[in-house]
């Protein structure tokens, strides 16, 4: 199923998803929302439909269980979350570049990006508010915020300061114009030295806290990794990833899916210990490349590798 979205996730206004005729099974309402506005939960999307809040067609509809058929017009109203009292934190922030309209900053592994559900301090986003001024495009949990990197993965990450600024760089990110390149250390080594995965990413059907290879047809998203490897470590080897989308989890799941794992991976890796230390897993955000959005400059900020993973290396090398 395709969807043609009519507007973007604004918490003020309703989002209008079209049911496309590229397949003929009838989705229940709630599975078919999960998997195309996967932000929010299955158990949510039920809450929302049960409260009136979903309509197909013309009519209200508070049945999860509806069957959807090609060519439905689902309209959804999302409501304004509310306010967070956000207070400005004077942590630290390790600043590759600056300017008046964004910032690229190195987050270090175990700090949340915006503040969510058991994390409300110590954000990326508290950081920034008291650094600088941030763009208020993402509302009034994500201000400032273009993409996001997992908790525990470290590196480079796009920091709107103006609205201006943010859609530029979102337009950046959906024209694939942006290049976002990582390292990543895995279990085995594959067999050539390059290549692309191309698998769709969606919500795990069972686990609601994971995202799973999901076909296009069930909810699934269009999904596109490429891959290098860097230094070959017996068991192990040292990969570069390219990033042409970028979906949740994209390199955890797609490097599962190659039966190559990242090493430390908590949800996808093999649980195995390797005598070293890691906050989370060995995924580090290298290099991201931009287009200022007023001067057309290329910005390429390169984020140092941090220490654990270093040592990850000398460790796998000794062996």
């Amino acid at each position: 199923m395709t969807v043609e979205r009519k507007s973007g996730i604004d918490p003020l206004e309703q989002i209008e998803l079209i049911v496309g005729d590229e397949d003929r099974t009838e989705p229940r309402l709630d599975l078919w929302l999960t998997g195309q506005l996967p932000d929010f939960s299955r158990s949510r999307w039920q809450k929302s439909i049960a409260q009136g809040n979903v309509r197909v067609g013309d009519r209200v509809c508070t049945d999860k269980q509806y069957k959807l058929k090609a060519g439905d017009r689902v309209c959804v109203f999302i409501p304004a979350p509310t306010a967070l009292d956000l207070i400005p934190e004077a942590i630290p922030l390790d600043i590759l570049y600056e300017d008046e309209q964004l910032a690229i900053v190195n987050k270090p592994a175990g700090m949340v990006v915006h503040p969510s559900a058991g994390h409300s301090t110590g954000t990326l986003v508290h950081a920034l508010l008291a650094h600088c001024p941030l763009s208020s495009i993402g509302g009034v949990q994500r201000p400032g915020i273009v993409h996001r990197l997992d908790k525990d993965t470290s590196g480079a990450i796009a920091i709107a300061k103006t609205d201006f600024a943010h859609q530029h760089l979102q337009q950046q990110l959906q024209a694939k114009t942006a290049r976002r390149e990582y390292l990543g250390v895995v279990y085995g080594t594959p067999k050539t030295d390059s290549g692309t995965i191309d698998q769709p990413i969606g919500r795990h059907p069972v686990d609601r806290q994971r995202n799973a290879i999901v076909e296009l047809d069930r909810g699934g998203k269009s999904a596109v990794t490429h891959w290098q490897i860097e230094e070959r470590l017996r068991s192990f080897c040292l990969m570069r990833f390219r990033l042409e989308t970028g979906r949740t989890h994209q390199i955890r799941v797609h490097a599962n899916r190659m039966g190559h794992p990242i090493v430390g991976d908590p949800v996808y890796g093999t649980g195995r210990s390797i005598g070293v230390k890691l906050p989370g897993q060995a995924l580090h955000a290298r290099q991201l490349d931009l287009i200022h959005p007023l001067s057309g400059d290329l910005i390429s900020a390169i984020a140092p590798i941090p220490t654990y993973f270093l040592t990850l290396l000398q460790v796998l090398r000794n062996r």
